[in-house]
């Protein structure tokens, strides 16, 4: 029997979804409704409730994924397609974890949730764009989402609105955390903590593509074909040991984000000897930590120069903030510790 054509308040009491992810599916089709004479929406409960199911069965068995795949092969057990405005990222969150029925309570789904929201919400507040689509690929062993909006890059966006040279610097800048446009709004903690707590981050946009592997202990700048918009994608064991907590205890004191870890493999593409003036980029906008580690991973050589601003130069002119060296292989540490305003000062050798 047909029920009776009932309000959106009343309907997202019976079906158990937010008023706004009603709307959302509304307007893309995915469940039938009227109006009224008066332009109100109206809804068939039960003829909602089938097209949800059907919604629910086109989503198919979950996807098997590599733990080195970073582009899935198969098709997402979950995906959405959404227009940025008034978008909110729980409602999307709420759904899609209800709709493929993931456990949020687990180690891997706690992380899951903190990334999936942090990147959505980016795209909501940074892309600039008009629709992002939302894939989701979920099974036993892994976790993993892509986001996609049609913005205006997030290299480009934070070349333009930090004065930066190229789009390779806005990378660099990743690295380092607390990078925001907005900052009346956000922190700019979320894609460094997000690149921290996950398996496999991957941010592409323009002609660049950086990738975060946490499962190597390695990150790469690579360039790709040109592309619209920011392209992100996340991968999480399932089983993951990992707790979220820890990832930010790493690199806080009481809260308070007082540590980083920028790249020196990042600041230019194949580039293993590094200069004075890569040096002051490497640091730039650093000064607000009590603690950097310089990340050194993947880097073959650097130069006398670079050693000199990065551990006497810039100390001096930045009282409080200390610079460490972390991940060296031995021709880096000889140089390292050659340049030391305190020889024998330890730093971090590669695990």
């Amino acid at each position: 029997m047909t029920s009776a054509w009932v309000s959106i308040g009343r309907l997202a009491a019976e079906v158990g979804f937010s008023q706004n992810w009603i709307r959302i599916l509304a307007d893309d089709g995915q469940i039938p409704f009227t109006r009224t004479p008066g332009g109100h929406r109206r809804f068939d409960v039960d003829a909602v409730r089938a097209a949800l199911k059907q919604r629910a069965d086109r989503r198919g068995a979950p996807v098997e994924i590599t733990p080195t795949a970073v582009e899935p092969a198969r098709e997402p057990g979950w995906q959405g397609s959404f227009a940025l405005t008034r978008l909110e990222e729980h409602d999307v969150w709420m759904a899609m974890r209800d709709d493929i029925g993931l456990d949020s309570a687990t180690r891997a789904g706690r992380i899951f949730h903190y990334a999936f929201s942090e990147m959505l919400n980016n795209a909501i507040d940074h892309s600039a764009g008009t629709n992002v689509a939302v894939d989701v690929w979920v099974n036993s062993e892994l976790l993993a989402v892509r986001i996609h909006d049609d913005g205006v890059g997030v290299f480009a966006h934070l070349r333009e609105a930090r004065g930066l040279t190229d789009e390779k610097d806005a990378v660099t800048e990743l690295t380092k955390g607390k990078v925001t446009t907005m900052p009346e709004r956000h922190t700019g903690e979320g894609i460094f903590f997000t690149s921290k707590a996950v398996d496999v981050f991957q941010l592409a946009a323009g002609r660049l593509r950086w990738t975060v592997d946490n499962l190597r202990n390695d990150q790469a700048l690579g360039q790709v074909p040109p592309t619209t918009g920011t392209h992100v994608f996340v991968q999480i064991d399932a089983r993951t040991t990992r707790v979220l907590r820890e990832v930010f205890a790493e690199f806080t004191d009481d809260g308070k984000f007082t540590r980083t870890r920028p790249s020196v493999k990042l600041l230019s593409l194949g580039t293993t000897f590094v200069s004075r003036s890569e040096a002051r980029r490497l640091l730039q906008g650093t000064d607000t930590f009590t603690e950097i580690e310089i990340d050194f991973s993947g880097v073959t050589d650097v130069g006398q120069g670079f050693v000199d601003e990065v551990f006497r130069v810039w100390p001096a002119q930045h009282p409080g903030c200390r610079t460490i060296p972390v991940n060296m292989n031995e021709a880096v540490e000889f140089m390292v510790n050659r340049g030391l305003p305190n020889p024998g000062r330890p730093g971090k050798p590669s695990p």
